[in-house]
């Protein structure tokens, strides 16, 4: 394939494949699990991955400068299977982020907002920008958390699930500490996520933590799962 002469031609070249490669059969039970917020073309995800594999070659994929318009294009079409791509689109960029591209990621998490691209955002592409920008890092928390929106919210959670023993475990059981009685599942859910992710690195710190923290029952169990078994 050669290189496309411009990203309208990229995009409709991944529309057409995406169509040709639509499954009727998994539809249905794609909108279900998704809680019927989104429509689907019916392409599971190691298909997709699978018919994707060219468009996301270094030789085939648009210029960096290109990147937000495609993405955003993708991002308006209705099927989800095209936001997903947007994501593996993005992920492959991850060494050449700007300090700009976090508003994109930011229109991202706002706009067909859900947890499918939401915790790929975090964690793929989020994740990578603070490591590479730490200077930015706490001046976006800090918006997100006041912004009441839940899954920016939960970006300030989960952004971290990668880290391992690069983890800032204070500021992680500070957002925590702000965002534990927010009555929400999907704040909650992260909470005992991230717990439980930390605890393969430090589980006697997160069991203290947990211990002195007065915690929803669905993140405490949920931070425990890993703890309960080794210490």
């Amino acid at each position: 394939m050669e290189k496309y002469s411009g990203i309208n031609q990229y995009i409709d070249e991944i529309i057409g494949i995406f169509k040709e490669n639509s499954n009727k059969d998994n539809i249905k039970q794609m909108e279900k699990y998704m809680k019927n917020n989104f429509q689907f073309l019916g392409i599971k995800a190691p298909q997709r991955r699978k018919i994707s594999r060219v468009f996301l070659r270094k030789d085939n994929r648009p210029r960096y400068d290109q990147i937000e318009i495609v993405v955003k294009k993708l991002w308006e079409l209705p099927e989800r299977e095209y936001q997903y791509f947007a994501c593996d689109l993005l992920e492959k960029y991850n060494k050449d982020f700007s300090r700009e591209i976090i508003n994109l990621f930011e229109y991202m998490i706002i706009y067909k907002s859900w947890w499918d691209t939401v915790d790929i955002i975090s964690k793929k592409l989020v994740g990578e920008y603070f490591k590479q920008f730490p200077k930015e890092r706490d001046e976006y928390i800090k918006k997100w958390i006041k912004s009441n929106n839940i899954w920016l919210q939960r970006t300030t959670i989960l952004f971290q699930l990668g880290y391992k023993d690069r983890t800032d475990i204070e500021l992680l059981f500070n957002i925590i500490e702000i965002l534990k009685d927010k009555d929400e599942f999907f704040i909650q859910k992260a909470i005992g996520w991230a717990l439980r992710e930390y605890s393969k690195t430090n589980p006697k710190i997160v069991k203290e933590f947990i211990e002195n923290t007065k915690l929803s029952p669905l993140s405490e169990r949920e931070g425990m799962k890993i703890v309960n078994k080794i210490v």
